[in-house]
């Protein structure tokens, strides 16, 4: 079963101002660059952040991905190089926002959440885009094996993605992002089917820790992933310069995802809930079952009891005629048997004939 394995980051500092990072939470920080138009592409790794500045002036397309968690000096670098406003670094180094966008004067500010299952655990990852005119700065403490594919359409020579703008660029690390959802819930799905399979088979303590996990999970992804469908809302109505009319178009299509995305978390936490009823259901049957049995041999014992209480009884035989004149028969103690064993069978065979066990 997977577990939920998200990072959050202490928040609670004046507004406009950086938190510097923990030692243990910063990460080295690797700097890619992709520089493109529709005749050339280059792709540089391990740039240093002075060498970014020529190709921020360029005409060309500029992608600029940022991986792993930045101190606060290395991120106040990033942003005086980048001119990223200290607002929305600040959001950068604290991680855990919630989904969202910002616009700026000359740029927006995009925040959205990347799921994706590492190592049999889920993972939520915060992606921070900052977006220009002609250029895209992505941050991620993830690998960047997410955004693979749009390394791939991008040398692809002739694809629309170099014949397009930065905005177009935004869209498809936004679709990525949406997508990876896909296959994580894929593997939920799957993980509640079988779930299911062993609540039904045997509802354990083992079940239902489970249960419980697997609902907390979705509940942490519902939060990260619903906002997302109002950021791409927002950029689909917000009128800026940034994001031509044309890539509306586009964005359509990830806002088509996000509900899907929904409409799935909204299922299988209707699933999780049904299993924990199902669960209930179980132990409560099983516990009915169990006390229906014992009735029944505390109900056939009740008259054999009797009878051997009766002839338990100590009375002196030669006291007189009726002074338990049974004792004296030879066959006596055989006749009680048989007699105790037919009343246990004639009960067995009348409980069964009313279905009671």
């Amino acid at each position: 079963m997977a577990l939920f394995n998200k990072h959050y980051h202490p928040a609670g500092t004046s507004p406009g101002t950086l938190t510097k990072a923990r030692a243990a939470d910063a990460a080295p920080l690797r700097i890619r660059l992709i520089d493109y138009d529709a005749n050339e592409l280059s792709i540089l790794d391990d740039i240093s952040v002075e060498n970014c500045g020529p190709y921020l002036q360029s005409p060309t397309v500029t992608w600029i991905h940022v991986q792993g968690r930045p101190t606060e000096a290395a991120l106040r670098e990033l942003g005086r190089a980048f001119s990223l406003h200290s607002l929305a670094l600040e959001d950068v180094l604290n991680i855990g926002q919630r989904p969202k966008v910002e616009p700026f004067p000359d740029q927006l500010f995009i925040v959205v959440s990347l799921a994706m299952i590492v190592d049999d655990y889920v993972e939520v990852h915060q992606v921070s885009l900052f977006v220009g005119k002609d250029y895209v700065i992505s941050f991620c403490e993830a690998d960047f094996a997410p955004f693979e594919s749009i390394v791939k359409r991008l040398q692809a020579v002739g694809g629309r993605m170099r014949t397009r703008g930065a905005d177009y660029l935004m869209y498809g690390l936004l679709d990525a992002v949406i997508d990876s959802g896909f296959p994580l819930l894929e593997t939920i799905g799957l993980q509640l089917e079988q779930l299911e399979e062993q609540v039904l088979d045997s509802a354990d303590r083992d079940s239902l820790e489970e249960i419980h996990v697997m609902r907390r999970e979705l509940i942490l992804l519902r939060r990260n992933l619903w906002p997302q469908r109002e950021v791409i809302n927002s950029l689909l109505r917000d009128d800026t310069e940034i994001i031509r009319k044309d890539t509306h178009l586009y964005l359509r299509d990830c806002y088509d995802h996000t509900i899907q995305i929904i409409d799935l978390l909204e299922t299988y936490r209707d699933m999780a809930g049904s299993l924990l009823e199902i669960y209930l259901s179980s132990v409560s049957n099983r516990m009915n079952d169990v006390m229906r049995v014992l009735t029944v041999i505390a109900t056939i014992f009740m008259p054999l009891t009797f009878i051997a209480g009766v002839y338990g009884m100590n009375f002196d035989r030669s006291a007189g005629p009726l002074s338990m004149p049974e004792l004296g028969q030879p066959l006596g103690y055989l006749s009680v048997w048989i007699v105790m064993i037919a009343i246990a069978i004639g009960m067995v065979v009348f409980f069964r004939s009313r279905k009671w066990f």
